[in-house]
Order: structure tokens, then C-alpha cells, then sequence
């Protein structure tokens, strides 16, 4: 009898970067969990980055992304890292940029695997690396006339 690990939907899939991409218009949760969607997956997760009204104890009462130009390859360059990890059958990532309301989506980022402990540990990766690596910058305008950038 074969073991389990040997079946075609236990290994990592052949093209598993189904998604990447920066875009200025609202972000599709739905987009990226059919994007995702594979029928050898046990386990898919998913990460939703949202604007939040505050940030370090000040409120935000602006939000805008910029990114450099090679921001969306630094993206496909992270994606390749975590299917080189981790036996992804399908990952999507999408950042927005631009000017952004309290509770917009800002990233949105997926990650489907044979089983779940491996899709959160993918997507949690991808998503660290992600935060730490593109150069995506956010510049913040808090109430009290404060502004900040941060980013990668």
C-alpha cells in the first residue's frame, strides 16, 4: 500500500502562484479565495490586512500606499520563496495603493495546502515577508496634524 505522502495532492503543485498583483481599486476578498480554490486542498488560508482608525495610541485620519515600481516583482519573488517551502498547491497576493478609507482592504493575501497547518504557515510567512520586504510605503495623517511614512 502507497503512503498518503505519495498521492499527486499531497506534493506541492506545478504552477501554485495563481494571483499577484498591486492594484489602485478596492480589493476582492472573494477574488482571492477563488483564486486559491484546489480541489487537492484540505487547508486554505487566507489574511485580510484592513485600515484601522488609530495607530500608536494617535488617529488616523488619512491612509494612503505608494509603492516602487518593482514592488509587485519583490511580491512574485516572496510567493516563489514560500512555495519553495512549504508544499502550496495555490497562493495569491494583492495590495492596494492609492488613498484609503478606515476598514478598506489594504492586502489581501492566500494560501491553500493538503492541510491546514501548512496553509497557515504558508500564508502566515507570506504575509510577514510581505510587510517586510516590499517597498510599499504607507503615509499616515493623524488628528492632531502629525503625518508619518512607514514601510519596508
Amino acid at each position: 500500500m502507497a503512503s498518503t505522502n505519495d498521492h499527486p495532492g499531497e506534493q506541492p503543485a506545478q504552477d501554485p502562484i495563481k494571483l499577484i498583483a498591486i492594484r489602485d481599486a478596492p480589493l476582492s476578498v472573494d477574488e482571492v479565495f477563488r483564486a486559491v480554490g484546489d480541489e487537492a486542498a484540505g487547508g486554505t488560508a487566507l489574511f485580510v490586512g484592513t485600515v484601522r482608525n488609530h495607530d500608536g495610541g494617535t488617529d488616523v485620519d488619512e491612509l494612503g500606499y505608494s509603492c516602487h515600481p518593482s514592488a509587485e516583482d519583490e511580491m512574485r519573488r516572496i510567493a516563489e520563496k514560500v512555495v519553495a517551502e512549504y508544499p502550496v498547491r495555490a497562493l495569491a497576493a494583492v495590495h492596494r495603493v492609492g488613498d484609503l478609507g478606515v476598514g478598506d482592504l489594504a492586502v489581501v493575501v492566500g494560501v491553500s495546502c493538503a492541510h491546514r497547518g501548512e496553509a497557515f504557515e504558508a500564508c502566515r510567512k507570506l504575509i510577514d515577508d510581505l510587510k517586510h520586504e516590499v517597498p510599499i510605503w504607507k503615509h499616515q495623517t493623524f488628528s492632531d496634524g502629525t503625518e508619518e511614512w512607514v514601510g519596508a
